[in-house]
């Protein structure tokens, strides 16, 4: 039985916190959780352990996914987005180009399903804020209908 979601962990982080009986150590994980046609939602989740802090972070993108305007294997239009520090820069491709982004704007814009897309990730380095960057750019996407 194939899986009705793919589920790519983008980010883990080990995060420690000092109290008076030693350190309290605990994860971090940012989720990114896409059903390759067209829905896709990101989640952040914390736990002492990186299974459970997963699984609540995929939980989390499930309720959340935003449906994603597309055209054909492409998105729409060029988008640009500025959220924080990080800059997207989104375009449509031909068919067969292929999915050419970094790995941040890849996981989503591969679990939403989009095939050929070429992408660019300026400013920030942050994968985090580089995936709700795409996240917001692909949620302003607007297909002709739309309009």
């Amino acid at each position: 039985m194939e899986k009705e979601f793919e589920e790519k962990v983008v980010q883990v982080n080990r995060v420690s916190k000092k109290t008076k009986g030693g350190n309290k150590r605990g994860f971090s994980v940012l989720v990114v959780v896409g059903d390759r046609k067209g829905k896709v939602g990101v989640g952040l989740g914390k736990a002492p352990d990186v299974a459970s802090a997963i699984a609540k972070a995929a939980n989390y993108a499930k309720k959340h996914f935003i449906k994603v305007a597309m055209r054909g294997t492409t998105i729409p239009h060029e988008i640009f987005i500025k959220l924080g520090a990080s800059k997207i820069l989104l375009k449509p491709a031909p068919h067969g180009t292929g999915v050419i982004a970094g790995g941040a704007v890849r996981a989503v814009v591969e679990a939403a399903g989009i095939r050929d897309i070429v992408s660019k990730a300026l400013g920030s380095k942050n994968q985090a804020s580089n995936v709700y960057a795409t996240l917001e750019a692909l949620k302003r996407l607007r297909s002709k209908d739309e309009a």
